[in-house]
């Protein structure tokens, strides 16, 4: 039986530029930076220290997983920014919002209320999206979702 996600795959252009912003920018801890075996595949993951059960593993689109077409494809949707990459939960969306800006995180909307909760959309360094989600209790079917 499943019991929960564990780890999950951010496609990302280059891991150590990556790696600075889920760290730097994001708060996000480093959970594991090594090679596997000699002259292996990188394995770089990062989560949250209040959420330990469940990894971000940041991974430059190539071998073993990929063949170099289906690579290059990944490659180029991730740079062209059409890859939505998961929801940030938070406490307080525009305070969060705040702090993220002031480090240079770029943001395609500002925090607004959706039925779900507060909602702002930002970019990691590699043009991939997330959803910051300051979520509610219950459903709100007052707000609107194109606001």
């Amino acid at each position: 039986m499943i019991t929960g996600l564990g780890l999950a795959t951010v496609w990302v252009l280059d891991q150590d530029s990556a790696k600075e912003f889920f760290t730097e920018k994001l708060g996000l801890e480093l959970r594991y930076d090594m090679t596997l075996g000699e002259g292996g595949m990188r394995w770089v993951t990062v989560g949250a220290k209040n959420q330990p059960e469940l990894q971000l593993t940041l991974m430059v689109p190539g071998p073993p997983s990929l063949d170099p077409e289906s690579a290059d494809q990944l490659k180029a949707l991730i740079a062209k920014g059409v890859l939505g990459a998961g929801a940030f939960n938070t406490d307080d969306c525009h305070a969060a919002h705040r702090e993220l800006t002031a480090k240079g995180v770029t943001f395609l909307q500002e925090p607004q209320k959706r039925p779900y909760g507060i909602e702002a959309i930002f970019r990691d360094d590699s043009g991939n999206w997330y959803s910051l989600t300051q979520r509610f209790d219950e459903l709100d079917e007052s707000a609107d979702w194109n606001d």
